[in-house]
């Protein structure tokens, strides 16, 4: 598929460019210059600038902006924003990412609501929007594309999202919303139309100048898009004997569970090897898309003085959804909640809270699925089964691929069918075993502490700094997560039964000086960070912009990011389906690595000692002695930080008398340490001859998941522009064009992290307000390249795509109701966002926002 978006844009803007604006049009010049000139962020620098002056790059979402978007939410309309990748593992849970390397758990990206990381402190990453704030909550949202790690210390290496919300002594009054949507629609999958709704609540008020209060709600309902792509992730195990597709005994669909690899066994059939998997089942046949989310929070709010503010806040969540990892779950009574206390003044900030979750009735749909089979029939009684019914059906003149489908139906006989009370039950009991060798359950509690705090010398000690013409600020941030053992998903290595405690603490210092009139300033910043089982770490950032004319900006940084391990890399515990998942801590993990041989080689030597028995006639001692080389030791060891530096380039500025706004950037990012994970096997022989026969089979080894490092650098470049050009107060376009490229490996070694991100991503959004009285319409057009995903669930090519989003809005004024139709992908032409997960179509919705008293 071409893409021909970018150029579609560089046409326009160049069309732009060939006709100024007529001298009557100092109203649109006065609009543009409140909205980009005087536009201030916090986010970039921790501290307030202009837009246009910001060192790094920056994107702002604004309410207003994001209403007159035909994206059904704020959350949703971050996708328009320039440089800023979102993927959709279901319509419940969406993901943000910049600058490549994307994956479902994108824990190099950091998400804040009100300078507070909001993620769920087991994974390291937010379950989407669930804590986050509701739309008429939302003030506007800075993206930081790229390293932030220097000034915020949360494992932002890839980049950070701060959501503002609205303060109550600014924004009174209570405002309701209703958005009720439909999709499923065009015969896309099974499901007929499905309603969708989300009501939205806020009411905040002022007592009087020194306390406020206010408090939000939002109830979500709907059918989650379904994940049903039946491609064969083994298409080539049974080659040997020329068989393929359906007649392949070892099938393993995408979305198909229970048949993947740790659910195979060499058979000797008839004097031939065949890998055969069991049958598993598919998630549309066991998954529950139904979609229940809750999330409220309240406040409250007290100013002692002028320039001083308290508040103290509460946020709670309760989440049933479909979550992707390296496996499908179902998020069932899942909760989260957050209490935090923050006060701040011109000088300081002081900031503390408390994140608590707990995975309620959550489980594994692959365990399920695997175990579900179990549970009728073990494995070994289900392969001695599947070999009498195969000979027998040889010996009756069955040819040898209707032999393999007689033999699968002999020993699928009685087992659990979807629908079924006995499947029911049967689910029941296993959703809440937790230990994924023998059920499915995901039991986890914990919790993160986090305190923080910021000091302005300049506006402590103003008279000494403003002598110096320098800026000065400091910060301190100390964390720690608290996870309580469950004996499966995480155990305590050092203190059975006491809580897992892992901390980290850090602090930084950002320097900034303004030369030559104020047209060049120069900043830099080090931060130290000390986590346990790590050493110190230091993180420089270095900024220069560049500003001739008020208009005119050139940046330039250098930066660069840790990314410590996250609970899970570094403590888990999980059997499954009988491989261990073992954290990459050598507390975790010690003597594994030493002492363990590579998945990748086993599996190549397992498939050539099959091959040449069926195809050489060797015997299995034979073709094992042969082959034994194949096999390699585990190279890799114990985890260690990741790390990235960062240099970035960029312009920003208004043209045309004002009326064009253009921002572009360029950077260049070097990779090491990339936490990955390697499969491996431990020999259950100490006789080293003895080794490779026990590595041909499963049940004479122990295999392990472990989370380490790759060793490979990797390279990625990538540039965007953006445009925003206002014709007058009713029209407006804008448009931006990302390239992301993954540069070159060195000392590839397999372990790479998936880049997961498009070459080409285009939006265009043309914007007409007030055309006649208070309607207002939109239409977005998003284009994206095909790229390659890999991931531990599915690895392959994601299609390329583009779609199409629109709305139209009124303002009902005397009432105080503003009416909202749209549809996203309005087009309803289908796409997956990734791999493993949903096929997304059309989603059309009415929404309805009640402003009463002053919003």
């Amino acid at each position: 598929m071409k893409l021909k978006l970018p150029f579609i844009l560089i046409l326009i803007s160049t069309r732009i460019l060939a006709q100024a604006p007529s001298e009557d049009s100092k109203k649109q010049q006065d609009t543009i210059k409140r909205e980009i000139l005087q536009e201030v962020v916090v986010t970039a620098s921790r501290t307030q600038e202009t837009i246009l002056r910001s060192p790094i790059s920056i994107e702002q979402l604004k309410a207003a902006d994001a209403k007159n978007m035909g994206s059904q939410s704020n959350f949703d309309a971050l996708e328009n924003l320039k440089g800023v990748q979102i993927i959709t593992p279901s319509l419940g849970f969406k993901v943000i990412n910049t600058r490549g390397f994307a994956n479902t758990t994108n824990v190099r990206f950091a998400q804040l609501i009100d300078g507070i990381d909001n993620q769920a402190p087991h994974l390291g990453t937010p379950i989407a929007n669930a804590l986050g704030a509701n739309d008429l909550d939302i003030d506007k949202i800075e993206v930081i594309p790229g390293a932030a790690s220097a000034l915020y210390g949360m494992n932002a290496i890839n980049g950070l999202a701060n959501i503002q919300t609205k303060n109550p002594f600014e924004y009174q009054g209570m405002s309701i919303q209703q958005l009720t949507g439909v999709n499923h629609t065009g015969n896309m999958d099974r499901f007929s139309p499905q309603l969708f709704s989300t009501t939205n609540l806020r009411y905040a008020q002022a007592i009087n100048s020194k306390i406020a209060f206010k408090i939000n709600g939002s109830v979500t309902n709907g059918t989650d898009w379904i994940a049903d792509n039946r491609t064969d992730l083994a298409p080539t195990l049974n080659s040997s004997t020329n068989l393929y597709g359906a007649d392949n005994p070892a099938y393993d669909e995408v979305n198909g569970y229970g048949n993947e690899s740790a659910n195979r066994k060499t058979l000797t059939l008839n004097g031939k090897k065949y890998v055969v998997s069991r049958t598993g089942y598919r998630e549309t046949d066991i998954a529950d898309y139904g979609i229940e989310n809750y999330k409220w929070d309240g406040g409250l709010y007290f100013r002692p003085k002028k320039g001083h503010e308290l508040a103290v806040t509460y946020k709670g969540a309760l989440i049933n959804t479909v979550y992707q990892r390296s496996n499908r779950f179902r998020l069932d009574d899942y909760k989260l909640s957050q209490y935090a206390i923050d006060y701040h003044t011109d000088i300081f900030m002081i900031r503390g809270y408390l994140t608590q979750e707990n995975t309620g009735k959550s489980y594994n749909m692959r365990s399920l699925a695997e175990n579900m089979d179990r549970a009728f029939k073990s494995d070994d009684k289900w392969f001695a089964d599947y070999t009498t019914a195969y000979n027998n059906a040889v010996t009756n003149g069955s040819t040898v691929a209707d032999a393999h489908k007689i033999a699968r139906t002999a020993s699928d006989a009685g087992r659990f069918i979807p629908g079924t009370d006995a499947y029911e039950q049967k689910k029941e009991e296993l959703v809440n075993i937790n230990n994924w060798d023998y059920g499915a359950a995901l039991r986890v509690k914990s919790s993160l502490v986090h305190s923080e705090g910021l000091l302005n010398w300049d506006k402590a000690f103003a008279e000494f700094f403003k002598k110096m013409g320098t800026q000065l600020l400091s910060g301190f941030d100390y964390r720690t997560y608290i996870i309580v053992p469950d004996g499966n998903y995480f155990i305590n290595p050092e203190n059975n039964g006491k809580n897992l405690k892992y901390g980290k603490t850090g602090g930084f210092t950002q320097l900034s000086k303004d030369l030559f009139d104020k047209k060049l300033r120069l900043s830099a910043a080090i931060r130290a960070d000390k986590a346990d089982y790590f050493d110190v770490k230091f993180t420089p950032r270095v900024t220069a912009v560049y500003s001739p004319k008020e208009t005119i900006n050139f940046r330039a940084s250098y930066q660069s990011g840790y990314r410590f391990p996250s609970i899970f890399e570094g403590f888990s515990n999980v059997n499954s389906g009988g491989v261990k998942r073992v954290g990459g801590l050598r507390i975790m993990s010690d003597g594994i690595f030493e002492n363990s041989f590579t998945k990748v080689s086993i599996d190549k030597f397992q498939a050539q000692v099959t091959s040449d028995i069926n195809t050489l006639g060797l015997t299995q001692a034979q073709a094992i002695d042969k082959n034994k080389g194949i096999i390699q030791k585990n190279p890799y060891t114990y985890l260690e930080p990741e790390f990235v530096r960062s240099f970035e380039f960029g312009f920003r500025g208004v043209a045309l008398k004002k009326s064009l706004f253009i921002d572009a950037d360029f950077y260049y990012n070097r990779y090491e340490n990339f936490i990955a994970q390697v499969e491996a096997s431990i020999a259950n022989t100490t006789d080293p001859a003895q080794i490779p026969t026990a590595l041909y089979s499963k049940a004479t080894q122990s295999r392990y998941r472990l989370w380490t490092n790759s060793k490979s650098k990797i390279y990625n470049y990538g540039s965007s522009l953006g445009l925003k050009y206002r014709f007058n107060e009713m029209f407006s376009a804008l448009g931006n064009v990302t390239y992301s490229k993954l540069d070159r490996t060195d000392d590839k070694d397999g372990l790479e992290d998936g880049f997961n991100t498009p070459e080409y991503v285009a939006n265009g959004t043309v914007v007409a307000e007030n055309v006649w009285k208070n309607l207002g319409a939109s239409v977005t057009y998003r284009q994206q390249s095909k790229y390659d995903y890999v991931s531990f669930l599915v690895s392959g090519k994601v299609p390329a795509y583009w779609s199409m989003d629109a709305q139209i809005n009124y303002n009902f004024e005397k009432p105080g109701i503003v009416a909202k139709v749209g549809g996203t992908n309005f087009l309803n032409k289908s796409y997956y966002s990734i791999l493993g997960g949903p096929q997304i179509g059309a989603f059309y919705y009415l929404s309805l926002t009640w402003n009463i008293g002053k919003i």
